[in-house]
């Protein structure tokens, strides 16, 4: 049984999204605009993540983003722009596409992740453990 690799879907997720540079995310962000960093929250400990971007683990994402879904948090409405990353950009890539399949039009991702942000200077805060 032949399979697709994961490098295979994050390239063709990466053909149907729309992929931004760190600096591209940064004239974006607004306050109809949310940064979500989709990391494991284990990621989010060790590493930190950007300021004023919110956490959703990336196995919560459609439950969190869908409003028929008794998990859904007012905080991320469908209306906001929501801007997606994760470590390296593979992630926050399937993620958007995923939302994107859902119907969202407002979604984009960071191309290179955290790694990408952190080079472009995006503060970095601390995350403790709760």
């Amino acid at each position: 049984m032949k399979i697709k690799s994961h490098k295979q879907l994050v390239e063709e997720a990466s053909l149907e999204i729309e992929n931004l540079t760190p600096e591209e995310a940064k004239v974006r962000l607004d306050d109809n605009t949310i940064f979500i960093d989709i990391r494991d929250i284990r990621e989010l400990w060790r590493d930190g993540t950007i300021e004023n971007s919110k956490h959703i683990p990336r196995g919560m994402l459609e439950f969190w983003l869908d409003p028929s879904s008794h998990y859904y948090k007012e905080e991320f409405a469908v209306s906001k722009n929501k801007i997606l990353f994760c470590a390296q950009g593979m992630r926050s890539a399937l993620a958007a596409k995923t939302l994107k399949d859902m119907g969202f039009t407002n979604i984009a991702h960071v191309k290179g992740g955290f790694e990408a942000l952190k080079k472009s200077n995006f503060k970095v805060v601390e995350v403790k453990k709760k």
